[in-house]
């Protein structure tokens, strides 16, 4: 219901304690915010009196009307701000009230120094598609499922990487025992023989870099939270329930809003009856009216608090879990960026381990000797030093 207190136009103040409003026809009526008293004519200059006769003061009934209850609380009484939406700042989206865009700005963010989850999630969206409402909430949900796959195929990535460090190393220890040119002799032999060993501790290495990637980063990528699906579907149906619950009770109070105008206008109409004829038995349906539009405010009060009850109830369990969702993913991300840092640092090592391994190859090489390589295989292989001479006549 409309309430318009103030003057009509090109109309004299009214007398104090008089107060003007319309009701949902759009008929003016008067109260007397003193006595209660209502009237739907103008009071007169006499403060207290209505402008008519007494026929016209009973046009409503001594005191509150069922119809008007509500309404002069809500003037007195803010705690009726949801009763009858009147002049109510609120916009229903979704069975969920949300400011009207100019009170907004009165709202304060939850974490005003953080982009955090429970500021910004609480509206739902159109799918891709376009076709169905995605909450807020499963928006959240489906960035940290989404984040669980990405630790998944990290993993399978990781599992790659192994295979190609096992293959690897199998293929240098098959090469190093391969006995191509193992008969090079003296200084460039050892050499070459070193070089071949170092094949066989390269693949060492590269056997304990895999084992160590298997350990130390796959598998704590594969066991992080191995039951995070299962407690997500859990969260999922706790606030997905919520809001169920919430879409009721919406539903029952605007079933108990109609259900109120209904017997407003019945109201209306028997006392609009009254005005044109006097009888006891208008007057008696004016009262039985006015009771069945007062226990219809009353009901919807209650569905109005059981909604309001709702809504906090999903309000605070939103709060809640989206920070544990926030949390969550902050420990994902801290949790694989350690074992990528582990990664690195396993490959550092294994290119410092390879160098150690390529050293003696190294030292050797540089002391190669094509002279000292003659000189042993000659000392080897002498058959004699004595030289032939000419044979003399």
């Amino acid at each position: 219901m409309s309430v318009l207190p103030g003057e009509e136009p090109n109309q004299s103040p009214l007398p104090k304690d008089w107060k003007s409003y319309v009701s949902p026809q759009g008929r003016r009526y008067y109260v007397n915010t003193v006595s209660n008293e209502t009237t739907w004519e103008r009071p007169s200059s006499v403060p207290g009196t209505p402008k008519t006769s007494l026929r016209h003061k009973n046009s409503l009934p001594a005191g509150k009307p069922a119809f008007l209850t509500k309404a002069l609380t809500f003037q007195f009484n803010t705690c009726y701000h949801y009763y009858l939406n009147v002049m109510s700042p609120l916009l229903q989206i979704n069975c969920i009230t949300f400011p009207l865009p100019l009170h907004m700005a009165e709202q304060q963010l939850l974490k005003p120094d953080e982009w955090s989850y429970c500021d910004f999630f609480w509206a739902d969206r159109k799918d891709p598609q376009g076709n169905t409402s995605i909450t807020g909430f499963e928006v959240l949900l489906q960035k940290q499922l989404k984040g669980k796959q990405m630790q998944k195929e990290m993993a399978e990535f990781m599992r790659e990487r192994i295979k190609i460090e096992e293959e690897y190393a199998k293929n240098l220890l098959k090469l190093s025992q391969i006995p191509l040119a193992s008969q090079e002799e003296g200084t460039l032999g050892e050499a070459w023989a070193q070089l071949k060993k170092s094949l066989a501790d390269e693949a060492e290495v590269h056997i304990k870099f895999s084992s160590k990637l298997q350990s130390e980063v796959e598998k704590p990528f594969l066991t992080f939270r191995e039951n995070f699906k299962k407690d997500m579907k859990k969260i999922d149906h706790h606030i997905a329930d919520l809001r169920k619950q919430l879409a009721s009770r919406y539903a029952a109070v605007e079933k108990a809003r109609k259900a109120l105008a209904d017997r407003q206008k019945d109201l209306e109409v028997k006392t609009q009856q009254l005005e044109i004829k006097l009888s006891t038995k208008i007057e008696e349906d004016i009262k039985k009216a006015r009771r069945k539009s007062t226990q219809a405010g009353d009901d919807l009060m209650r569905c109005v608090d059981l909604y309001n009850q709702s809504q906090s109830k999903w309000f605070e369990e939103m709060v809640t879990t989206s920070l544990e969702l926030e949390r969550l993913e902050v420990e994902r991300v801290e949790m694989i960026r350690k074992h990528l840092c582990q990664y690195t640092t396993l490959r550092h090592e294994t290119d410092m381990f390879n160098q150690s391994t390529m050293e003696p190859v190294d030292k050797l090489l540089q002391i190669v000797d094509p002279a000292k390589d003659r000189e042993l295989w000659v000392k080897e292989h002498k058959t004699g030093e004595v030289r032939p001479v000419d044979m003399e006549i």
